[in-house]
């Protein structure tokens, strides 16, 4: 086992050992924030046939190239096309047929005159501009033709999408499973929410904490309880957790004489690949893998900001991976800091940071209280500035790599555009 490794060769290691899940066949209608697992082609093309974009009067270009507002061309209605119907015959020359939005262009139209455009009275119209030719015609095909390719495998399905594949009579579609995470709590001081009142015990905040950043990734939280720190109740709640594609186990994986969550992995069979990550938060980090099933094991430090920040780091990008994603981590911006920051060359540091927007860039401050037990300081910010292992400080104004850990930091425009 590997000891002490940097930030970038444990987000390797464990990136190196996850494999993306097989996929699984669900309805369209709840594929959206899915992993697409095959390429969607069409079989067919949309629109089927040339049809109208506006409501107004198909026509015969060749008549009307006189037609102005000041000299007006008048010609006969000869029928009506609503969507989903079919011309009762031809147009002929000197004819104009009634077409709403969506109904196929009649044999021998070229052009849609919108009902703007026109003067209607006792079964004629009078047409006041000459139309451009295929004007306000979707061409049949113009949106996908017969073998084109819609969606991409490995596309994040969305809206668009969705509509995508219904338009070419997908009712079903196949995507990347969605990952099962076993989620441990440890320590014989922790209690759940509603036995909060007692004053010598710590509610487990930290399994609804990781449990909440699983859902964010796409996965499938599994609450496997408090363990005792004993390594009888720790291996009981493991052995239930080894159905999960990954295992989080918060605190237990540090030296102490009550961190009993190494040793009890290693007896289960799971061979440790690494313990301890230079990085400020969460630096006692242990991943392994459970030969006998092939589950991850992620053992994360108890402070509840250090198991959030070492979870958004390294089990997030895993779970991204087994999803299909390309993208595994957090969006990032550049941010101007507006206040000084020193640190220890040896280890990269994570500081919380609360942005905002002057002058088109991003301001960063750091959050007050930067102690790994303040969870509000989580709350508070926007997002994580990087602070690089070699660095030892940074001045006012330099720009530092912020990761934006609150969904909703991006939806705060009140102006619409």
């Amino acid at each position: 086992m590997r000891e002490g490794l940097s930030v970038d060769e444990a987000q390797k290691a464990v990136l190196k050992m996850t494999q993306r899940l097989a996929a699984e066949t669900i309805s369209t209608s709840e594929a959206a924030g899915r992993i697409l697992a095959e390429s969607i082609e069409s079989g067919r093309r949309q629109p089927p046939q040339d049809c109208s974009a506006m409501d107004g009067y198909a026509v015969r270009r060749a008549d009307l190239l006189e037609a102005s507002a000041d000299s007006p061309i008048s010609v006969p209605i000869v029928f009506e096309v609503a969507a989903g119907a079919k011309a009762k015959r031809s147009l002929e020359a000197g004819e104009a047929a009634r077409i709403f939005t969506g109904a196929p262009l009649p044999t021998g139209a070229d052009a849609i005159i919108r009902q703007e455009d026109t003067r209607s009275d006792a079964g004629r119209v009078e047409i006041l501009v000459a139309p451009l030719a295929r004007e306000h015609v979707r061409d049949a095909g113009e949106d996908f033709g017969i073998g084109d390719q819609l969606i991409a495998s490995g596309t994040l399905l969305g809206a668009p999408h969705l509509g995508a594949l219904a338009s070419v009579g997908r009712s079903v579609v196949s995507v990347h499973q969605r990952p099962t995470v076993a989620i441990l709590s440890g320590g014989n001081e922790l209690v759940e929410p509603d036995r909060s009142a007692d004053p010598d015990k710590i509610v487990s905040s930290n399994s609804y904490t990781i449990a909440a950043q699983c859902r964010e990734a796409g996965a499938m939280p599994m609450y496997l309880g408090i363990a005792e720190d004993t390594p009888t109740s720790i291996e009981a709640k493991l052995h239930a957790g080894q159905r999960a594609d990954v295992i989080v186990s918060s605190a237990g994986v540090s030296v102490g004489d009550h961190d009993h969550v190494r040793g009890v992995l290693e007896k289960m069979g799971c061979r440790l690949h690494f313990w301890g990550v230079k990085m400020k938060p969460g630096f006692p980090l242990v991943f392994g893998v459970i030969e006998s099933t092939g589950t991850l094991v992620f053992g994360l430090p108890g402070n509840p900001v250090s198991a959030s920040v070492t979870f958004e780091e390294f089990v997030r990008p895993v779970l991204r991976k087994m999803l299909g994603h390309r993208a595994l981590y957090r969006p990032v911006v550049r941010a101007r800091l507006t206040e000084k920051m020193t640190k220890k060359a040896g280890r990269l540091h994570f500081v919380r940071v609360i942005l905002e927007t002057r002058d088109g860039e991003y301001h960063a401050t750091p959050v007050e209280n930067q102690s790994s037990g303040v969870l509000t300081s989580l709350v508070r910010g926007h997002g994580l500035a990087v602070f690089r292992a070699e660095c030892e400080g940074l001045d006012v104004g330099a720009e530092v790599d912020v990761q934006i850990l609150d969904p909703a930091f991006f939806d705060q425009n009140e102006r619409g555009f």
